[in-house]
């Protein structure tokens, strides 16, 4: 006979026996830990109809403590656990709450200790000395207080994961942001941003479910154009948005734009990054169901840190956008009074990044070097246009003056903390080094001549030799190829000869770019 005793008046349960929840229904896991089989089968049937914020339950079963704990090892998301004090050993039910709140760390599961021997566990100590949440004598749980119990600790554990929920979703905000914030490239920053915030959106119940597809859309002068895209919307990067997208999409983007905030519908939202020069950035993301408000608060809360990163985004972009339009400018002008044909200063630039890449640098560094290699020849504004222009070869004093170019380079960059200008001093310093030591002007040797140094030194003479100068006509490619074969670890890095050779192809699409109109 079942230890629980029922009054009357308790409105007992209804005969219907089939109280298995559907499988795949969310519900809330109760674990019913007691060495009776009778025990396991009047709880759940006692419970059978019980519903909790719209969702019922699920019964798990366990006839010991070690079962039990193994249970909730399988099992962390247990709500409730409904623990029996005496089974293999009397303190079995005592032994099994201590290991799952120091062995486990499950500080979550609500856990109600139920006895048909009170004098083995006695309530007070009990109480005292074990993280319980109750504790209750088998003979008093009736079906009223079998209900009011669940009430109870379901409510308390609802509360306690929705505190833990927010925590973690203010936790990823804060992370988030932070890898925001360390982004130098705009042009990453948007897949950034749009990454971050579907990880965010992923921190709801289920979120393993969940199928999230999204864009990040620059908006500017009614014109809309996709930055970055996850999903089924990967391919559309870099290009308008497209017009199977219009339809679904457009409307809600514009009802951003026109009330500056995130919109959130009932499929779908678009987080709004406002611009100073009345621009926007837009993420529309679709697969967005069952958005709670808390959820709405910490996607505000991101979008508003955010906000400051895009501000500063764009800051640093216009930085390093006139960093560059200055440099290429005093580039062009050393170029131009050195009378050069063309677009030499474009060309190494360009050059330059193209070998860096393909010598294995990253798009960083090599995006570096090109922003620096314009300056490579700086120290020339300050050669005498004598010796400057002159036609035909140098005697040893004009040589000498001409060499000078490379420390006046070198000593007008050097003090400057800016990483473009700092490697634009390295560059020009050491382009006119040689593999083989025998440059100037300090004569360093293979690997003491910075890398920087080495890739515009193969840019420069290259399209020294295949581009007409002053003093010479320009060389054909296959003797251009011959010099470099020859110079292969004597003037120049041989790994890097290899990489030109190799890509001869791109180098050439370069210098066909950027030739002066005819």
């Amino acid at each position: 006979m079942s230890e629980f005793m029922f009054d009357e008046s308790d409105n007992l349960f209804a005969p219907d026996d089939d109280v298995e929840v559907e499988s795949g229904l969310e519900a809330w896991k109760i674990l019913i830990i007691d060495d009776e089989e009778d025990v396991h089968s009047v709880t759940r049937l006692v419970l059978s109809d019980f519903v909790f914020d719209d969702k019922p339950l699920t019964f798990l079963d366990a006839y010991s403590g070690a079962e039990a704990y193994t249970m909730m090892q399988q099992h962390p998301d247990i709500a409730v656990a409904l623990v029996d004090v005496v089974m293999e050993t009397d303190h079995a039910g005592l032994e099994l709450v201590k290991r799952i709140r120091e062995e486990l760390e499950n500080k979550s599961v609500r856990l109600v200790l139920r006895t048909g021997q009170p004098g083995q566990a006695p309530e007070k100590k009990v109480i005292s000395i074990y993280d319980i949440n109750d504790y209750k004598n088998k003979t008093e749980l009736t079906d009223t207080k079998m209900h009011t119990l669940l009430y109870a600790t379901l409510r308390s554990y609802r509360d306690i994961i929705t505190l833990q929920k927010n925590r973690a979703g203010l936790e990823e905000v804060i992370r988030s942001s932070a890898t925001i914030f360390e982004l130098g490239q705009l042009s990453a920053f948007a897949s950034a941003v749009l990454s971050q915030l579907i990880s965010l959106l992923g921190l709801g119940e289920a979120a393993h479910l969940k199928v999230l597809s999204g864009i990040a859309v620059e908006s500017s002068n009614n014109d809309f154009t996709v930055r970055a895209g996850v999903g089924r919307y990967a391919d559309a990067i870099g290009h308008r948005l497209p017009d199977e997208l219009k339809t679904d999409i457009l409307p809600i983007l514009k009802q951003s734009i026109r009330e500056h905030r995130n919109i959130y519908l009932e499929n779908c939202m678009v987080a709004y990054f406002g611009e100073s020069d009345g621009g926007a950035n837009l993420l529309y993301i679709n697969g967005t169901t069952h958005l709670s408000d808390m959820d709405k608060h910490l996607i505000d809360l991101f979008c508003a840190n955010v906000s400051i990163a895009f501000d500063n985004a764009y800051l640093q972009q216009e930085i390093e956008d006139t960093q560059s339009e200055v440099i290429n400018l005093l580039g062009e002008a050393v170029e131009n009074r050195s009378n050069e044909t063309g677009f030499h200063v474009k060309r190494v630039a360009e050059m330059s990044k193209l070998l860096a890449l393909k010598y294995g640098l990253d798009e960083q560094q090599a995006e570096v070097i090109r922003r620096a290699s314009p300056l490579h020849d700086l120290g020339k504004i300050a050669i005498p246009d004598a010796v400057l222009h002159k036609e035909g070869p140098h005697d040893d004093k004009e040589r000498a003056v001409m060499e000078s170019h490379v420390d006046i380079g070198f000593n007008m960059l050097k003090q400057s903390r800016r990483e473009v200008l700092k490697c634009a001093a390295l560059i020009a310093g050491q382009h006119h080094e040689k593999w083989d030591g025998s440059g100037y002007p300090k004569g360093l040797k293979g690997e003491q001549i910075h890398i920087v140094g080495r890739i515009t030194a193969v840019a420069d003479v290259f399209d020294a030799l295949i581009n007409p100068r002053c003093y010479k006509a320009a060389w054909p490619l296959e003797d251009v190829i011959a010099l470099f074969n020859a110079e292969k670890g004597k003037h120049f890095d041989p790994d890097l000869v290899d990489t030109l050779l190799e890509n001869m192809d791109a180098f050439m699409r370069i210098q066909t770019r950027y030739q002066v109109p005819a």
